[in-house]
């Protein structure tokens, strides 16, 4: 009887993990960039850092959707 560990688990999802994981740190670094560059955002910059850095993927998103300013 195999004894399947978690580490086996983890290497047969890693190659669906790893575009996952450069997809949001890629979307995270840009939102970041452009949250430092830009000079008026809707709402404090502070809220928009921690929504760009806390929620996962979705939150640079939302924040190069809702949160940027028309300049």
């Amino acid at each position: 009887m195999d004894k399947i560990t978690i580490w086996d688990q983890i290497i047969k999802y890693l190659p669906l993990l790893i575009p996952l994981f450069v997809i949001q740190l890629g979307l995270m670094i840009a939102g970041l960039v452009d949250l430092i560059k830009r000079e008026k955002t809707r709402g404090p910059k502070w809220v928009w850092f921690l929504v760009v850095i806390f929620v996962n993927l979705i939150g640079p998103i939302i924040y190069f959707v809702v949160g940027r300013e028309e300049e």
